[in-house]
Order: C-alpha cells, then structure tokens, then sequence
C-alpha cells in the first residue's frame, strides 16, 4: 500500500471516449505493478488528446516509478502547463524533484490539496486508518488529555477532515469547529454531527479571518501539506486565548534545512528546527512525542506530536 492519497485521474475524463479506455487501461496496469506497460498506453491516449493535463500528469506518475524521472519531469512540465489552477500538483512533483522552490511561495499547493481530498474522502477513513494504520488521532487526543485541563471552551480542529480528530475532541470541548479545504470531506464530517460548525477555508486564510479566541487547536496529519510552519504558527497564536493549546502532527526527517518537500507531495520537517519555530512564534511548556504517521509501502513514516501552550 502505498503511503496515502492519490488522484485518481480518471475521473477527469479527457472528452474522448477512447482515450478514456486507454487511460483505464493504463491506471489497471499501473495498480499491477506495471508502469512501463501503463507509460507507453497512457502515451497512446495522449496521442489522442495533447491538451489533456491529467494525462499528462498520470503519465510523469508512471515514468517516476519506472525510474525515469528527466521523462517524468517532462511530462509535468507540461501537465503544469495545461492546468492553470494547479490541481493536479505538476509544479509540486517538479519542484520535490528539485526543479522548482517552495519555500518562496512560488508554488501554491492549494488547489492540488483540495482536489486531492474532494477525490480521496469517500474511501479516506478505510484506507487510511484500515489499511495504513492510521493512529494520529488516537495519540494526538491522548496527549491532549494528559496535559490540558478539561473540557476547554472552544476548540478549533484545523484540516478536520471526515472528522477523525472531532469525534475524540467532541467530549473534550463545549464547543467544536472544523475548517478543511475540501467541500467532500466536510460532508463526510458532516454526516457525524460531531461539529458544532464546519467551515470550508485554507488553513490560514481562515485563521486571519476568525474573530474569537480559541483555547484549544488541532492540526492532525495537516501540516504535511502546508510547507513552512512559522506561518501557520503565528497564525495560530493569533486566534489562542492567553494559555491556550496547540496540538499538531509532523512527518520528519533528518537533515539540515527546516523542510522538505517529499516526491510524494508531503512535507516533511527536520523536528529540532520545528520545535525552535514554535518556542520562537510564542509557545512554551512544549511536549513532544515520538510517533509512527502511518505506513508507506510496509514501512513506518517517521513522526512527532506537539503539544504547545501559549504564553
């Protein structure tokens, strides 16, 4: 199993009728194991269709498994071209293969993160928690409840999701808000009536806006896919009630930079530097802990819990 989310293009028809059986075809090997078989008919398909950018897309996707990342890179390339909106990530995968920077945000993943879940939410909580063993939540609410005092006031669960994070937060705050950049998986999290309000924002955008003060927010498996943390952390200790909380999860990875943007599409950050960020942005009696994300093709990802006042 691989370690998450990906698009399954093929609901974004190219208008042609046999290209779109190629295309299948083509993802059907690709599920196989076959990508040098799936890169050349997804290449017949765009034979039929050059203007197609999800094609486009898929097509780097196979060639990166096969090895061959100068035609991977070439071919999103010109996926980015043809997508103005940046939905299917082209420019992200060019610059985790070091085409592009970030970190100057020349690169806004925005959208990609948005179509990817609107696609991912009807089977995210089996995949995620049934088959790649899914935990953060379950740690996140535990550490939450080891330190801070309880129920708090309000609690604000940033990147909410179908509502995992929620259903353990529910007990623990009198009331509970959920902000996520995806119309579907709010759905989702509406259907458990969990939330007393749901909002549809980018993490940020939301927080500059938000007028009442907060004494508890979470991030769970959401700063993966918004790149540098001081923003989001002064963000955060914008809307935090004097003494309020912060709890979030990393991927990390050991190195010299503060982060790195992964050729999956998620971040990950070196977890000294992250810490630093957090003392630097106001947040003090910090806890971290030392946690599994979940499983990448069998193996563990590497990651940390933070559990930060504010002072």
């Amino acid at each position: 199993a691989t370690s998450g989310p990906h698009l399954r293009k093929l609901q974004h028809s190219s208008g042609d009728l046999v290209a779109d059986r190629r295309a299948s075809y083509a993802e059907a090997l690709a599920s196989e194991g076959a990508y040098d078989e799936a890169a050349d008919v997804v290449a017949q398909a765009l034979d039929l269709v050059p203007d197609w950018a999800a094609g486009w897309h898929n097509l780097g996707r196979y060639r990166e498994e096969t090895g061959d990342i100068e035609g991977a890179k070439a071919a999103w390339r010109r996926s980015a071209a043809l997508d103005g909106e940046g939905q299917y990530g082209a420019a992200l995968k060019l610059a985790a293969h070091g085409e592009l920077s970030t970190l100057d945000g020349a690169v806004d993943g925005s959208a990609y993160v948005e179509t990817l879940f609107d696609d991912y939410a009807s089977r995210f909580e089996t995949s995620l928690v049934d088959r790649l063993g899914y935990s953060v939540p379950d740690e996140l609410a535990e550490m939450i409840a080891g330190v801070v005092p309880l129920p708090v006031g309000l609690a604000l669960d940033l990147g909410c999701g179908t509502g995992l994070v929620g259903e353990r937060l529910r007990k623990m705050a009198r009331r509970l808000e959920g902000v996520d950049l995806s119309e579907a998986m709010l759905a989702e999290a509406r259907r458990k009536q969990i939330y007393d309000r749901l909002h549809k924002g980018e993490l940020t955008q939301f927080l500059g806006q938000w007028q009442e003060k907060a004494d508890l927010v979470t991030a769970a498996d959401v700063l993966n896919y918004t790149g540098a943390l001081p923003p989001v952390l002064a963000s955060v200790r914008k809307v935090l009630a004097p003494g309020g909380w912060f709890g979030f999860s990393l991927e990390v990875f050991d190195g010299p930079e503060p982060l790195r943007l992964q050729t999956n599409l998620r971040y990950a950050h070196q977890p000294e530097l992250a810490l630093q960020a957090c003392a630097k942005a106001g947040f003090e009696a910090i806890v971290q802990q030392d946690c599994v994300i979940r499983l990448d093709r069998g193996a563990p990802v590497k990651g940390l819990l933070v559990l930060g006042r504010a002072g």
